[in-house]
């Protein structure tokens, strides 16, 4: 098996430096290919608990994971109960988002230009994307396609899905990805692919990545001792501006304002190590093209009590429940 790591860790030069010194016991709550677990060892981290909720990762890390001893732990799991693994952590590492090593894999389903079954489940258990596509009702997809991918097609994108899932089902990705182009315009040079926006919202729905997102930032405020580190990374803009709003919600004094004044003043239960959100230097978009839209933000535990989960807070979106919105 191989035992080097198939992928680059994003941002592991700045997630390292806005965290120095390492130390201590930290979480990796989405371990993948071990890119950030062994950066935080060789960085001085004293034990990692490495967590993901993908068989494979764990599978693929037996073939080194002994190199470390007792300072890794694997766990099978979803960071959205992170807490449930590990308490009083000096440091937790979220890495949002789809790997390098899933989108290489044709037969995993997440990727528009590779043909394989359509499956997107980061667990490998559960609905696939195939269900979801052949069996969700139009306006459903539409608000899907909408709010979780911002397709400003979305209607005329699932109403062609309907259509074509009369004549067969749909089961492939090139299948899927060529249905959603002849609703789009043909892209211009350095223009990202037409089923771009489409696969990560039908990704998003079929793993509930939204859902998992906001319950494991909650989770990692109740694990993380005070002065514990918290460290984000981001890939589009829906994933950022939900852990912006979570920081944002948590690192100030108080959530109202003259208008509608807070029910409470909360204190708050972070400050913020990154003033802004970090995105990759030259040199990494030079050795890793895929780190563009990378986006890392860090915020340190105070003392005080963790808050009361709020997603409307956090700015999560949330399907209308009833009809499609565009």
């Amino acid at each position: 098996m191989e035992t080097r790591a198939p992928h680059i860790p994003v941002l592991l030069r700045p997630l390292l430096d806005a965290c120095a010194p390492v130390s201590g016991r930290w979480l990796d709550g989405t371990f993948g290919a071990g890119g950030y677990t062994r950066g935080l060892l060789a960085a001085g981290a004293d034990h990692v608990t490495g967590v993901d909720r993908d068989p494979l990762a764990l599978q693929m890390a037996a073939a080194w994971a002994g190199d470390y001893g007792d300072r890794l732990s694997l766990v099978a799991g979803n960071f959205s109960q992170l807490d449930e693994y590990a308490q009083d952590l000096d440091g937790i590492v979220l890495d949002l988002g789809v790997s390098s090593m899933q989108l290489d894999q044709a037969e995993r389903g997440f990727s528009f230009q590779k043909d394989g079954p359509l499956d997107m489940r980061m667990s490998q258990d559960g609905l696939s994307a195939a269900d979801l596509v052949n069996e969700a009702d139009e306006a459903v997809l539409a608000d899907i396609l909408y709010h979780y991918g911002e397709e400003r097609a979305s209607r005329r994108i699932a109403r062609a899905i309907s259509e074509a899932r009369k004549v067969e089902p749909i089961t492939r990705t090139l299948q899927l990805a060529e249905i959603v182009a002849r609703c789009l315009p043909r892209p211009k040079p350095g223009q990202s692919h037409p089923a771009t926006r489409s696969f990560q919202a039908i990704r998003i729905a079929v793993n509930a990545e939204f859902d998992s997102l906001a319950e494991g930032l909650a989770a990692a405020e109740r694990a993380l001792r005070p002065g514990g580190l918290l460290a984000v990374v981001t890939f589009h803009s829906l994933e950022d501006r939900i852990v912006k709003r979570f920081f944002q919600s948590r690192s100030t004094e108080s959530q109202g304002n003259r208008y509608a004044p807070a029910a409470q003043t909360l204190t708050p239960s972070f400050a913020m190590v990154t003033r802004k959100a970090v995105g990759p230097d030259d040199v990494e978009l030079a050795e890793n093209p895929r780190a563009r839209s990378a986006r890392l933000r860090v915020g340190r535990r105070t003392a005080a009590a963790a808050h009361r989960l709020d997603p409307a807070a956090m700015d999560v979106p949330l399907l209308p429940r009833k009809g499609g919105r565009r």
